[in-house]
């Protein structure tokens, strides 16, 4: 079985693949003082019922990036790969560095190139909210990066006197009757308007519709406030593009 891991800055994402269904998830924290054999203890225990024999992982916390790597490699008795830029990605990477292409970002572009009609937009709605561009010809063109939700209500908080540290939930409306409704407003709905507006600027310069892909935690509630829907959500998106990678790359 393939077990695909996602190390984000908020949370490490992992799903068990048997051939190509993805069988169970389970997420951990992103914990950069966490010692390796802390980790190996974690992975026993998650996975003692799975026969894992292959992996493949993809992380934007540099800290974390080799720990994990050798706690799965001691644990599971294999050779796991790390995704980069260096290895065979199916896809053309057309930024100006492709360095800098976070992991998360081509694993999400090569899903999208496999499972999606071109030219395709995906919408990550994690720590940061950020856009893959895929142009018709199948290239990763480039996106877009602004905070995430959580990041917006952090820096609420923490950058001002008065307003209150709050959960993400639902926005009743847009005209808050109080701070906490307000700062809902303006961060959810705010979101969602300038995800709508930042998808019609970006089709305009691909030249035509795109098929929109949103995926994760939050790309459910956030459509609820936009006029044009996501054309899928696929809340797992970025394993099943670290799957296909792996299939390139075994």
């Amino acid at each position: 079985m393939l077990l695909t891991v996602d190390i984000g800055n908020t949370s490490i994402t992992l799903g068990i693949f048997d051939n190509e269904n993805l069988v169970e998830t389970f997420r951990l924290p992103s914990d950069k003082e966490l010692p390796q054999e802390e980790y190996e203890i974690l992975l026993h225990t998650l996975f003692e019922n799975y026969s894992v024999n292959s992996c493949i992982l993809a992380s934007v916390v540099d800290e974390l990036s080799l720990t994990f790597k050798h706690a799965l490699d001691n644990v599971f008795h294999l050779n796991s790969i790390l995704l980069s830029d260096s290895l065979n990605l199916g896809i053309k990477i057309k930024l100006k560095n492709p360095k800098e292409a976070g992991a998360d970002r081509i694993a999400n572009a090569c899903g999208a190139y496999v499972l999606y009609p071109k030219p395709a937009i995906v919408v990550d709605l994690g720590t940061a909210t950020t856009f893959d561009i895929i142009d018709k010809d199948g290239n990763f063109v480039g996106g877009v990066i602004m905070p995430g939700l959580n990041l917006q209500l952090r820096a609420l908080n923490s950058a001002t006197s008065k307003l209150p540290k709050i959960e993400i939930s639902e926005s009743e409306k847009v005209i808050g009757d109080n701070t906490c409704n307000a700062i809902l407003s303006g961060v959810i709905r705010g979101s969602a308007s300038a995800i709508e507006g930042l998808i019609e600027q970006c089709e305009k310069e691909l030249g035509s519709k795109a098929c929109i892909v949103a995926t994760g935690g939050y790309s459910t509630l956030i459509s609820k406030y936009m006029k044009r829907r996501f054309d899928f959500v696929n809340p797992y998106l970025t394993l099943e593009g670290l799957r296909f990678l792996y299939q390139l790359n075994k």
